[in-house]
């Protein structure tokens, strides 16, 4: 992977995910679509990104009672979106059991129907748990939301590139490593 200074990618996802993740409450993210074999192997297809906060299809009622602070429910997505979190995946781990999730309860901030709608989205398709590390930029960006950034999909081709050069990680690399393992063991034991 290289180290390049600008970013023309982002990912979609639910603004109080994206909230999270910029304030270290949780460090991962639930995918089944973005994802490709290669070589033996399930790859994404960016593995850093900027984060792309929508505001449509998030539900109030699929987050947990203390996590629902600042939560905008709208009809519409917003004129311009702002764009100041970069995330990078660290891990890419095929969730093989409902009670992996149940494990992970107090890492993310989704309620159990949300966890089981995920499940349930296209069975014959495997869940998948990427580890972020999130990084805040200096300054937020702000871009129109133009047509071709509508619809649902995952991954938005930008038109311009932002810099991150200059990125701030949420947590620190100690306290990252910490929690992924924490993660990645309730993972392995629950299997």
């Amino acid at each position: 992977m290289t180290d390049s200074q600008t970013l023309k990618i982002a990912l979609k996802e639910w603004a109080v995910v994206c909230r999270a993740l910029e304030r270290g409450r949780q460090i991962l993210l639930l995918r089944k679509g973005g994802i490709y074999e290669a070589a033996g192997e399930f790859e994404l297809e960016h593995r850093r990104f900027l984060l792309f906060p929508t505001y449509l299809h998030q539900k109030i009622e699929m987050l947990k009672t203390g996590e629902r602070d600042g939560f905008e429910a709208r009809q519409h997505e917003p004129q311009q979106v702002r764009l100041n979190v970069m995330g990078e995946v660290t891990d890419i781990v095929q969730v093989q059991s409902r009670a992996q999730m149940d494990a992970l309860d107090d890492q993310h901030i989704w309620t159990s129907p949300l966890i089981d709608m995920r499940f349930n989205y296209r069975p014959e398709n495997p869940l998948y748990l990427l580890l972020v590390r999130a990084y805040m930029l200096p300054e937020p960006r702000m871009i129109a939301s133009t047509p071709a950034y509508a619809g649902c999909k995952s991954w938005v081709p930008l038109d311009e590139e932002t810099s991150i050069a200059r990125r701030m990680t949420v947590l620190s690399p100690e306290l990252y490593e910490q929690r992924r393992q924490a993660i990645l063991s309730l993972m392995k034991s629950t299997a």
